[in-house]
């Protein structure tokens, strides 16, 4: 019995673009980042949407009225500005840790 993956499953970390089936280890690297920074934003949308959704809707219904969607709006706005707030404190001290190396 087939598992439900293709026999194709994984088989982009081995192509390395007709290397003889030699794995390249920076394009797994690539790969491992994306698969990261996507991780993250899926994370920061549901966390952004469980805290936002907690604070702004009393009792959920078939709609949003409009202070709802303005509270929606305000409260998604400020969790942006203070994640990217946050990630360039982070960056830049990563940056300056780096240099000290």
């Amino acid at each position: 019995m087939e598992s439900g993956f293709g026999s194709d499953f994984g088989s982009d970390f081995g192509s390395g673009g007709g290397g003889g089936g030699k794995l390249d280890p920076g394009l797994i690297m690539e790969q491992v980042k994306v698969q990261i920074a996507v991780a993250n934003a899926q994370e920061l949308l549901q966390r952004m949407t469980d805290k936002c959704f907690r604070k702004c809707i009393g009792k959920p219904g078939g709609a949003l009225d409009n202070s709802e969607q303005k509270c929606i709006a305000m409260c998604m706005d400020r969790y942006m500005d203070a994640w990217n707030t946050v990630s360039r404190a982070y960056n830049s001290r990563l940056q300056r840790e780096r240099a000290n190396m």
